[in-house]
């Protein structure tokens, strides 16, 4: 997988629906220096609608990757999904200001979908990432909490305590 890989010329495209599919794998992110997550395995597709000013793009991304639990820390294997749409149009200078808008140089024939692709599948990831046994380490982690906190009691307030229930 090559970086130009990425690339999706328009200019020989009949006006229509067209649509790339581009399979990720952990080479992917290092295109980008991103090496949080490891084995990332997926697909990427895209919708692309030619019109005579203006391309339609239709972004779907379904994989998953391997990331440690926020919880347990454990390795695990989370399921990722994804959706985006944008535009993009033709100016007279290169501007990705807006996310759902890209403005192309009048005369571009090609753009390269890799960052859209990379944003598609970094956005697809959970803030909070719960493995299968979370539930179960929230639980014993609650547990542990309540036992330090009756341990971590003041005997001079036990004893205030034992006058009140007198």
């Amino acid at each position: 997988m090559k970086k130009r890989d990425f690339d999706i010329a328009f200019r020989g495209l009949a006006l229509g629906p067209h649509e790339f599919r581009f399979e990720l794998n952990d080479t992917f992110f290092t295109f980008f220096e991103y090496s949080e997550y490891r084995s990332l395995s997926g697909i990427a597709e895209l919708n692309l609608l030619k019109s005579e000013t203006v391309l339609d793009l239709e972004w779907q991304f379904t994989g998953n990757i391997e990331a440690h639990c926020d919880v347990t820390n454990e390795l695990y294997t989370q399921t990722l999904n994804n959706s985006f749409a944008m535009q993009i149009k033709f100016g007279d200078e290169y501007n990705d200001e807006n996310e759902e808008l890209l403005i192309l140089p009048h005369g571009n024939y090609q753009f390269n979908a890799g960052q859209m692709i990379y944003e598609l599948v970094v956005l697809s990831i959970p803030s909070k990432l719960l493995g299968p046994n979370a539930g179960n380490g929230i639980e014993d982690f609650i547990e542990e909490e309540e036992d330090e906190i009756e341990e971590k009691t003041d005997p001079r307030w036990d004893q205030l305590k034992n006058l009140l229930n007198k």
